[in-house]
C-alpha cells in the first residue's frame, strides 16, 4: 500500500505501519465498538417500536381495505417483530458511530491531511444510508408492495408481520447499503485503485452490473420495478465517477 500511494505523489513514511496481527485487533476493537453502538440504539428504539412499525406498515396499510389488518400466526410472532424492528431501527440511529469506526479502521493507510475529511465523510455516508433507507421506504417498496397486491388481487389478503417486514427491511437497509456507493468509489480513487478514467471505459459493464443487482434485490421480476432500483444505482455510479475525478490520485505521468 505504501509503494502504491508513493508512486502517485504521496510520502510512504507518512503511513503508519501495521502487522497483519494488529490490523486483526484493529478490527475486532472496530467491530466491537460497532456491535455496542448498535445494542445501545436498539435499547433507545425498543420503546418507539411499535409507533416505528406503524410508520413502516404504511407502504401496505395504505392499499389494504378499510378495516383489514397484517396478520400473525405465532404468540411470540408480535414480540419477536418489535425486536427486529427495533434492531434495524438501532442500526438506522448507530449508523453515525458505525460509520466512524469504519473510518477509524481504515484511516491508517491515509495521510494525515486526508484524515481531517473525518467530520465530513460520516456526514455524508451518513447521509447517504438515510436517503437510501427512506427511497426504499418512501418510493421503491411501496411500489413493490402495490405490483404484488395487485398480481394477488384475485386472492384473499393474509399477509404476516413476519413476512412483510422481511421484505421491508430487506429493501430499506439494502438501499441504505446501495447509496453509499459514491464514497465507497471516493476511497478506492484515494487509494489508486480507480479513477475516473476507468469507470467510464467500463460504465457499460456497470449498468449490466447494476441491473443484475437490482434483479436479485429487487422482490418482484417485473422490469419497472428492477428500473426503480436499478436507475438510482447508475445515477450514484456517474455520482461516483465524479467524485473519482475530484478526489482521486492524478498520476504524474500517463503509462504508455
Amino acid at each position: 500500500m505504501a509503494e502504491a500511494r508513493q508512486r502517485f505523489g504521496g510520502n510512504a513514511d507518512d503511513l503508519p505501519r501495521m502487522t497483519l496481527l494488529e490490523h486483526l485487533d484493529e478490527l475486532r476493537k472496530r467491530l466491537m465498538w460497532s456491535i455496542v453502538a448498535v445494542f445501545v440504539g436498539f435499547l433507545l428504539c425498543w420503546y418507539w417500536a411499535q409507533p416505528i412499525f406503524r410508520w413502516m406498515s404504511v407502504p401496505i396499510t395504505q392499499f389494504l381495505p378499510a378495516g383489514e389488518k397484517l396478520a400473525f400466526t405465532g404468540l411470540v410472532d408480535p414480540f419477536m417483530l418489535y425486536m427486529k424492528v427495533a434492531l434495524l431501527a438501532g442500526i438506522f440511529l448507530a449508523s453515525p458511530v458505525v460509520l466512524w469506526q469504519f473510518w477509524l479502521f481504515v484511516s491508517p493507510a491515509l495521510y494525515r491531511n486526508e484524515r481531517r475529511l473525518v467530520i465530513p465523510f460520516i456526514v455524508f455516508t451518513t447521509l447517504f444510508f438515510l436517503a437510501g433507507g427512506y427511497f426504499g421506504y418512501k418510493i421503491a417498496f411501496p411500489m413493490v408492495v402495490r405490483f404484488l397486491l395487485t398480481v394477488g388481487q384475485d386472492f384473499r389478503q393474509v399477509v404476516t408481520i413476519n413476512e412483510y417486514f422481511s421484505m421491508a427491511s430487506k429493501v430499506i437497509l439494502g438501499l441504505g447499503l446501495v447509496f453509499e456507493m459514491p464514497v465507497l468509489i471516493m476511497l478506492l480513487a484515494r487509494f489508486g485503485i480507480v479513477t475516473a478514467k476507468f469507470l467510464l471505459k467500463y460504465f457499460r459493464f456497470a449498468v449490466l452490473i447494476i441491473f443484475i443487482i437490482a434483479a436479485v434485490i429487487t422482490p418482484t421480476p417485473d422490469i419497472p420495478t428492477q428500473c426503480v432500483f436499478a436507475l438510482p444505482m447508475i445515477a450514484l455510479y456517474l455520482l461516483g465517477v465524479l467524485v473519482a475525478w475530484i478526489f482521486g490520485k492524478k498520476r504524474p505521468v500517463e503509462e504508455s
